[in-house]
């Protein structure tokens, strides 16, 4: 193919990276420049008019910001900081975005390319930096030629979005970038087909349901885009849909069938059989732990090496929402089990009166729930807040309750926010945090300023991480180490980068501010202040059996 075909063009590296994000469909990338990649954000500035890049003030951010971004949307979250430390200040939001299976690349630098592994500690340096980014998530790989870089950036796509979807990262040397070459342009690669739904194993569940008397169904985010299909089958089972983390709003909260943990542990003894749907189902050996006599599991996950983490009695490799439907079929051509309308009804009631013994939490979240719109953004973070939002605010579409999943970040929360926001500035959005985990990354503050990303913030502050505090003072005998804290006058706090802010002390005060900063089109931020130690433990609804 000659040089003039419009297939092939010269360019620089980084101007070739820039093409294959538009190529798919890349309409934000957040990036913090450094030395390494200046040619790359060079090329993203001169295509700002197809790609908005959004900065911050540290590296973990930028990747939070992608996790925020795809883990709303489902859309591929792309991010771009510096090598060595600056990849390794972003591995814990890696971590957390891959943890939750959730579609993000990262694209960093490498020494000079003379300079590739002589060990010479060039700047930023990090020894077999590809394997620790292999390690951290599903894919990685290295850019040597400007030539390869549509075809990386292709493969990249192609792995992060088929099947169980994580974070992939390219890397490439520091010359690569702004070195010319012919780059021949690469279509986007269809993406990897899924296990065809194996309808002998189907039939054997549906075999297993006929004469279920208690069935429940087990969702986490491997079913997040599945929604219409497992509410279906539900229906049609009459069984609980229960969510721990990731499938929250796979069925909403208001929905007869929609369960929480408060209300599934509640039937979990008398359970006979376990639809298990994209989750790895911690709550059987890690949170619940004690097995129901007799139970009979069926697992439903697009990734092989899952289902083999847990025996069960009808393994089904496939994509949630193919398989939901497919059992639905057999289910209702084998035999419906008897529904038990009034029996789950009564447990979802009760269950609601018990959590209201987890004070204030119950009662700011109450609040929230009441003036966010129904299809508004709520971040949680590791706080008392948080904690109990897991079982105690009510959600009602998939993808609107944002966590870090089993990786349980501190201070994700208030970063991850920022790019939920991006990704959807027409909702509302809201970012709850303790006073310890929104310190992580407060001064992304001026990010939120200087970006305009009118998020909402709330800070509650109860100078202490709480959980350390309470264990501390019940298991270790008052021993206080680390876990009381000093902190700033959040409002002033806020108002020195130009956010509005205020300061409550109850849930009636929270929903009025609340009010104002939804209405305020501006970044806000409300301190809500609560007296140290005042929390009530969520966890026994969250671990009943230790």
């Amino acid at each position: 193919m000659n040089i003039e075909s419009p297939q092939v063009a010269v360019m620089t590296g980084g101007d070739a990276l820039v093409q294959g994000l538009k190529t798919h469909g890349v309409d934000t990338v957040f990036a913090l420049p450094g030395a390494q990649i200046y040619g790359f954000t060079d090329a993203l500035a001169r295509n700002t008019d197809s790609i908005r890049v959004v900065g911050a003030r540290h590296e973990q951010t930028s990747a939070y910001m992608a996790f925020g971004y795809a883990r709303s949307t489902g859309k591929a979250g792309v991010f771009s900081v510096v090598p060595g430390p600056g990849i390794l200040n972003a591995s814990a939001a890696m971590l957390t975005a891959h943890g939750c299976n959730a579609p993000v690349l990262a694209i960093t630098g490498d020494v000079m390319s003379s300079f590739k592994d002589r060990g010479r500690g060039q700047l930023h340096e990090l020894p077999r930096q590809l394997e620790i980014l292999q390690g951290i998530g599903k894919w990685a790989a290295h850019i040597e030629q400007p030539a390869d870089t549509s075809w990386k950036v292709a493969r990249a796509f192609q792995e992060m979005s088929s099947g169980r979807q994580g974070v992939v990262s390219l890397q490439a040397s520091w010359d690569f970038f702004t070195r010319q070459g012919a780059v021949q342009h690469q279509a986007a690669l269809p993406l990897q087909p899924n296990p065809p739904v194996d309808l002998d194993k189907i039939d054997d569940a549906a075999q297993l349901l006929k004469n279920a008397k208690s069935p429940m169904i087990f969702v986490g985010s491997g079913a997040l885009d599945a929604s219409t299909e497992v509410q279906q089958l539900a229906e049609v089972l009459g069984a609980p849909v229960v969510s721990f983390r990731g499938g929250r709003g796979v069925v909403a909260d208001d929905h007869p069938l929609g369960f929480t943990v408060a209300s599934g542990a509640k039937l979990w003894a008398q359970t006979d059989v376990a639809i298990v749907i994209g989750s790895r189902f911690e709550l059987l050996d890690i949170r619940w732990r004690h097995r129901p006599a007799g139970l009979k599991l069926i697992r439903i996950d697009i990734d092989p090496t899952e289902v083999r983490r847990i025996d069960a009695n009808v393994s089904i490799i496939a994509d949630a929402a193919e398989a939901a439907q497919a059992l639905t079929e057999s289910v209702l051509r084998t035999g419906v089990p008897k529904h038990r309308t009034d029996e789950i009804a009564a447990v979802k009631a009760t269950a609601e009166e018990d959590i209201q013994s987890i004070q204030p939490q119950l009662s700011y979240l109450k609040v929230i729930r009441e003036v966010l719109p129904r299809d508004g953004f709520f971040i949680e973070e590791i706080s008392q807040v948080g904690f109990t939002s897991i079982f105690g605010f009510p959600v009602y579409k998939p993808r609107t309750l944002v966590t870090s999943g089993h990786q349980g970040t501190l201070g994700f929360g208030f970063p991850t926010a920022l790019g939920v926001k991006v990704a959807n500035p027409d909702k509302a959005v809201i970012s709850i945090c303790g006073d310890g985990g929104f310190l992580f990354a407060a001064q992304e503050l001026a990010t939120a300023v200087q970006y305009g990303i009118n998020l909402v913030t709330v800070v509650f502050n109860n100078n202490a991480y709480g959980n350390v505090y309470r264990d501390q003072q019940e298991t270790f005998a008052g021993r206080l180490l680390g876990s009381e804290l000093v902190n700033p006058d959040f409002v002033k706090f806020a108002e020195s980068f130009g956010v509005q802010a205020m300061r409550v002390s109850s849930p009636v005060q929270l929903k009025t501010a609340l009010e104002q900063a939804f209405a305020a089109d501006r970044p806000v931020l409300v301190e809500v202040t609560v007296p140290r130690g005042s929390d009530s433990s969520p966890w026994k609804f969250l671990h009943p059996n230790f």
